[in-house]
C-alpha cells in the first residue's frame, strides 16, 4: 500500500513578505481609525506605525522578487 505524502507548496519569501506587509498595512489602518473615533492618539499612532512598517515590508518583498529573476 502506497503511503501518501501531503502537498506543500513553498511560498517564495518575497511572495510572504509581501503578504505579510500587506496584513500589516491593512491592520495598521484599522488601527488608526479605531484610534481617531475612540479619540486615542496612542492607538492612532501605533496605526499609522504598522501601517507604515506594512509598507516597507512590501516593498522589501518587490525587491527580493526583482533579485530573485
Amino acid at each position: 500500500m502506497a503511503t501518501q505524502v501531503p502537498c506543500i507548496t513553498l511560498m517564495k519569501p518575497s511572495n510572504e513578505d509581501q503578504i505579510k506587509g500587506t496584513a500589516h498595512e491593512v491592520k495598521g489602518t484599522l488601527k488608526e481609525k479605531a484610534g481617531q473615533l475612540l479619540h486615542n492618539p496612542d492607538l492612532q499612532a501605533e496605526g499609522q506605525d504598522e501601517a507604515l512598517a506594512g509598507k516597507v515590508q512590501q516593498k522589501v518583498g518587490q525587491i527580493e522578487k526583482v533579485f530573485e529573476k
